[in-house]
Formats: C-alpha cells, structure tokens, sequence
C-alpha cells in the first residue's frame, strides 16, 4: 500500500488549504484513512479520519467544525479541508491507512495504522 500526501504549503493565519491522499496498492484491506501531524520534539497527533466503507468521519476536538475529511472513490483519494488556520496548525501532515475501530477515539491513535506515507509540510504565519 502506497500513500501519497500533497497540498502543503506556506499561509497566513486565518487562511485554508486542503491537502489531499491517493492510497494504491491491492494489499490494503481495512477501512481508515487518517490524517496526522507531527512538529519536532512531539508525538505524532491524529487530526481526521475517515471509514472509507461508510464516510463515517472522526475529529480531534481541536480541529472540529475547522478541518473536514472527505474522499473521491473514483480517485482513491481522500483530502483534508483546512480552514481557519493557526500558527499552531503547523506541522507535517501525513495521511495513514489502518483498522477501524468501534470507539471513535481509537481511529485517531497511531497505533492502529500499518501505512503510512511521507507527509506533506503545512506552515502557518
């Protein structure tokens, strides 16, 4: 399974971007795509997922009614609406691939991802 983050870049607070994944590969067999983020020094922190079988979507509360995770079937991809951007959204961005889990929160957790692509930096002034 390959994952291919792009639509990073450079904002001003208060600003949008979007990022966005394109999963391939024939050996993925679950159903999360997760978006995630990491500054130096830190843990890597869940921001969205999604289950790609039913569009059930899953927030941090930080980023709830700002960020909006969403995907095209016919483009294997899923992308990440970012509005309303802080200085303290920056980070890199990487989108993951993993198992679904009944309790929300779980979805969010690194631990539940096998895949994992290279990231994508997000910087905003």
């Amino acid at each position: 399974v390959q994952l291919v983050e792009s639509g990073g870049g450079s904002v001003q607070a208060g600003g949008s971007l979007r990022l966005s994944c394109v999963v391939s590969g024939n050996s993925y067999s679950g159903k999360l795509i997760g978006w995630f983020r990491q500054v130096p020094g830190k843990d890597r922190e869940g921001v969205a997922a999604i289950d790609i079988g039913d569009d059930s979507v899953y927030y941090d509360p930080s980023v709830r009614n700002l960020f909006f995770i969403s995907q095209e079937k016919s483009k294997n991809s899923v992308s990440l609406q970012m509005n309303g951007l802080r200085p303290e959204d920056t980070a890199m961005y990487y989108c993951a691939a993993g198992r679904w889990s009944r309790w929300w929160r779980e979805n969010l957790k690194t631990e539940r991802y096998d895949y994992w692509g290279k990231g994508t930096q997000v910087t905003v002034s």
